[in-house]
């Protein structure tokens, strides 16, 4: 017992500080107004839902994306270290880089590319 006695005052005044936070922020929360709770876009009424779904065709777009952006978090530390590696390293980053050209004709082929 006389061990979980300083954990339990502990957790106590955690607990006592949490409920009056909670508390001093319940009674001096005033009710927003239409325009704070109003999504920003220039003072225009929205046109659509906040959460509203994206077309289709967006999303291998944006994997395309996601793919050369995670090339440059290798090619970085890479970068450091191919001279001390050698032609291995250059051979390995020429074939990464043929497999995202590779992905990029597919897109290209699929029609991810055009903006209709």
């Amino acid at each position: 017992m006389g061990v979980y006695l300083p954990v339990g005052i502990a957790l106590g005044v955690v607990l006592l500080g949490v409920a009056t936070v909670y508390g001093t922020a319940r009674l001096v929360a005033a009710a927003p107004t239409a325009a704070q709770v109003m999504a920003f876009q220039s003072g225009f009424m929205p046109q659509e839902h906040a959460l509203s779904r994206f077309h289709a065709r967006w999303y291998p777009l944006t994997l395309l994306f996601l793919a050369f952006d995670v090339e440059m978090l290798f090619m970085y530390p890479w970068a450091v270290v191919a001279g001390q590696i050698g032609a291995e390293s250059i051979i390995e980053m020429f074939v990464f880089l043929g497999v995202l050209m590779a992905g990029v004709v597919w897109a290209w082929r699929e029609g991810t590319l055009r903006w209709v």
